[in-house]
């Protein structure tokens, strides 16, 4: 119901419903929206804050990375009993080497000894302790110091929310794609309301996706009960969607084996319980070189990813190669696999494997979600995806000010700010700019923190929250307009010298990394230089601001009355 008892019509309940969907939650949504733009960038940061690596420029040549792999491992790991061998990519410069004792799971997802080693020379690379980008990937939806449950749960409520506004932000806005090619540029609530609108409408598709897939992947938490009434564990389901599609290939590999098929029958009706594995006797790994060359070829543009070597130098050894890139956005972790005889070099997989097709459902959730984490995507959709997210963070922002710029007049003619109204001015501050100075902060934190202390990625991410509740006191302190100005000054010189302190301080140069194809790098000093340009412009357009003259509302016809007698 209106003031003047009217009744309201669709687009208006949707306005206030817009309204108050996007400000109870608003400024953990922008906190999300931020951490998760930065981290379709993890691996780049996670490269970037451990400098030791970015000397490691790989050979373009998958069999030489390989060989000197192997030859490190040859010579310090002859006798164990499995080697796991992840080599370089476009997100990846150094080679990744997994070690397990004998007796070991070779593909248990936990444990071994994890050796980095430079990918060109063979040495090994130790790095400074750290989070990485892992600490903004995972504070994006399970926040921190929660426990996992709680987080998740409040996450899954303003992406919610998130969805609620974005649907009533379409019914609401009657011109939505005619305003979009309107900006009206020092209007005051007007340019701030184009702002808003520009920016909702340019990534329209992408907010919806973005938020529709995180919706789905806490879909097993906000509603886990129909899953926990079938299978043991969230793992148990996803194993055996996962082998819905690898149906079809893992029959065809048990027909290319006719002889192992058969002696597992003769031992079925022999009433064994467990194969009986022989003893192992030393031999002579085969030579890699043909068996990589037969892969290349078959996968052709695919790279390979890693290479698993069981039982190396015993004559059960087995040689397991995966591919880099899965075999389409629809099945989301299906990788081409193929498995050789360690000795004597025998292709034992099938000649033609048949990946089934996903369900509908399972293929959306699959396309959604790979694009959602911007997994084993290209540079160019990365940075797609990354400039999207830089759009609906400001969608967010600007939605928030918005609120604030609305009800400034109001606050101006009655002389104060009430107390409401100040915390919302005051917290926008501390989100919207505050949450990026923290950000930097901890960059910076990475670098100049001494590497021998103790704990030292505790004492990272103490320097993001400290940094960040400092900006809300500061925030407190100064008046609105200044506080604006002198943070977004801070956060535009902080992100401007990224690149260049990574240089002074042990790290690869940007034109280095260009020159030598290591955009893992490069895009994140790039990246860098995006946000200290945006943070930049807006100092500028709020340095140039004035507020506008407040507009004397008309008198009640009472009052005008009483004051002309």
């Amino acid at each position: 119901m209106r003031a003047d008892a009217k009744v309201e019509g669709p687009r208006q309940s949707m306005s206030w419903l817009h309204t108050w969907a996007s400000l109870i939650l608003g400024w953990l949504l922008y906190a999300i929206f931020l951490t998760g733009t930065l981290s379709f960038f993890q691996n780049e940061i996670t490269i970037w804050m451990k400098p030791e690596l970015h000397q490691s420029v790989p050979s373009t040549s998958q069999i030489q990375q390989t060989q000197i792999a192997l030859n490190y491992l040859q010579t310090h790991h002859a006798s164990a009993g499995s080697w796991n061998i992840q080599l370089p990519d476009s997100r990846q410069n150094t080679t990744l080497l997994n070690i397990r004792k004998i007796g070991e799971d070779p593909r248990a997802r936990r444990g071994g000894e994890r050796i980095t080693i430079d990918s060109a020379t063979g040495q090994v690379l130790e790095t400074r302790e750290t989070r990485g980008g892992s600490f903004l990937y995972r504070f994006h939806f399970e926040l921190y110091g929660l426990p996992r449950i709680w987080a998740r749960w409040l996450v899954g409520i303003a992406t919610l929310l998130m969805m609620v506004a974005i649907v009533s932000g379409i019914i609401t806005h009657k011109k939505i794609f005619k305003d979009f090619f309107t900006f009206r540029s020092g209007k005051g609530q007007r340019s701030w309301l184009d702002a808003h609108n520009a920016t909702a409408v340019f990534a329209l598709p992408f907010h919806i996706m973005i938020t529709f897939s995180g919706l789905l992947l806490l879909l097993f938490t906000l509603m886990p009960w129909g899953v926990n009434q079938i299978y043991d564990n969230r793992g148990q389901f996803l194993q055996e969607q996962r082998n819905a599609m690898l149906r079809e290939k893992s029959t065809s590999t048990e027909q290319m084996r006719p002889e192992r098929q058969s002696g597992e029958q003769k031992r079925q009706g022999r009433g064994e319980a467990r194969r009986q594995k022989p003893e192992s006797k030393p031999a002579v790994l085969t030579d890699l070189t043909p068996i990589l060359t037969e892969v290349q070829t078959q996968w052709k543009n695919n790279p390979i990813a890693s290479i698993n070597i069981v039982a190396p130098n015993t004559d059960q050894a087995k040689i397991e190669i995966r591919a880099l890139h899965a075999a389409s956005v629809a099945h989301r972790n299906i990788y081409d696999t193929v498995e050789y005889d360690g000795i004597t070099g025998q292709n034992l997989t099938a000649e033609n494997p048949q990946i089934r097709n996903p369900s509908i459902p399972n293929g959306i959730y699959n396309v959604v979600t790979v694009l959602h984490e911007a997994r084993g995507v290209d540079l160019a959709l990365r940075w797609l995806l990354f400039l999207s997210g830089i759009l609906g963070t400001m969608m967010v922002a600007t939605g928030l000010i918005l609120w604030c710029v609305k009800r400034a007049p109001q606050q101006q003619k009655q002389g104060y700010k009430s107390f409401g109204y100040r915390v919302v001015e005051v917290t926008n501050i501390a989100a919207i700019i505050g949450l990026p100075i923290a950000c930097a902060a901890y960059f910076y934190a990475n670098r100049f923190i001494p590497t021998d202390i103790e704990m030292r990625l505790n004492w990272e991410i103490r320097t993001f929250f400290s940094i960040w509740l400092m900006t809300f006191f500061y925030a407190m302190i100064r008046s609105h307009r200044q506080a604006w100005l002198e943070l977004l000054m801070v956060a535009s010189i902080a992100f401007v010298l990224l690149p260049i302190v990574n240089f002074m301080t042990g790290g690869q140069a940007l034109w280095n990394s260009i020159l030598h194809d290591q955009w893992m790098i490069a895009s994140f000093d790039l990246a860098m230089w995006v946000l200290a340009a945006l943070f930049a412009y807006a100092f500028y357009k709020v340095k140039k601001h004035q507020d506008l003259p407040i507009k004397k509302g008309k008198l009640p016809k009472t009052t005008a009355q009483e004051n002309e007698s």
